[in-house]
């Protein structure tokens, strides 16, 4: 779907696309959606698990759907006027199966707050984001966390990693990644790769106060921080506002930037350039990352 502000460089806002799963609003972020469809019946996949209906061909393209009532665990107030919203990230086309559509809201990441934990560490959380809108609260679902529990290596792909075992704790690594699932992935596949001097936050902005901070220490920056490994959807503050606040900064524009995300296509890429984005990688292909990082940190 167009939206304007996918050519705007950070902003720290996004549209997020508000829909019912039952009599409860969530939301996802318009940059993932392609369109919206009226519901069809799907071709089953034996031996899937119950949240996956099937596949369906428009236009010659094969889009697996997700029932995200099953998901959920709720019910469509009127099954036979459901809709389909097709999605495109992670380099797959899938489709989420709603009661309805509400409309496009314009957020800012700031008003967007992490939503309280379900388990010790966050990783079963099914939503990264709540946001206040003035008569009610959407809820952002962590799309790439109900993908990857159907399949995980839709999620993260470590094939094509380059076998190097040495020990690389010199090298200081940040991370910003708002999915408690995927940031404990990405920092694992880190330290398969020798990388164990890894710091992670689950926002932008604590990521900022972190990295900014090291200012005051004096010194190059570099051989405090070895770089920054940075998703684009995150509450308080965005991946593209925080690597503009990075690349701005006399001292901190030193520091590597690479985001790693689910949004990189043509139009995002131009995005994260404008913004002065070092390196940009599409999820799943998590390889092709940490070898980049081998060769330029």
């Amino acid at each position: 779907m167009e939206s304007n502000i996918l050519l705007e460089s950070g902003t720290n806002e996004l549209e997020v696309l508000e829909f019912m799963v039952g009599s409860q609003s969530f939301g996802i972020n318009i940059a993932k959606v392609n369109e919206i469809m009226n519901y069809q019946p799907m071709i089953p996949v034996p031996d899937s698990p119950p949240e996956f209906e099937g596949v369906f061909t428009p236009r010659d393209t094969v889009i697996s759907v997700i029932d995200l009532h099953k998901v959920l665990n709720k019910e469509s107030p009127d099954p036979d006027h459901d809709l389909l919203i097709i999605c495109h990230f992670n380099q797959m086309d899938v489709g989420f199966h709603v009661s309805s559509v509400k409309g496009i809201q314009r957020i800012s990441w700031e008003d967007i707050e992490k939503p309280p934990r379900i388990s010790g560490d966050g990783s079963h959380n099914i939503a990264t984001g709540i946001a206040k809108l003035s008569d009610r609260i959407i809820l952002i679902l962590d799309f790439e966390k109900i993908v990857s529990d159907i399949n995980r290596s839709a999620v993260i792909d470590p094939s094509g990693i380059m076998e190097n075992g040495a020990d690389k704790s010199d090298k200081h690594i940040v991370i910003a990644e708002d999915s408690p699932f995927l940031n404990t992935l990405i920092q694992n596949t880190l330290a398969d790769a020798g990388y164990k001097n890894v710091v992670s936050f689950d926002n932008g902005k604590d990521a900022w106060d972190y990295i900014s901070g090291h200012k005051q220490l004096g010194g190059n920056i570099r051989d405090q921080i070895s770089c920054l490994i940075s998703d684009i959807e995150m509450p308080k503050m965005d991946g593209h506002h925080l690597t503009k606040l990075i690349k701005d900064d006399d001292v901190l524009k030193a520091i590597p930037v690479f985001l790693f995300s689910s949004l990189i296509n043509e139009q995002m890429r131009i995005k994260g350039e404008s913004v002065g984005a070092d390196a940009q990688f599409s999820k799943p292909q998590i390889g092709n990352l940490i070898n980049y990082i081998n060769e330029h940190i």
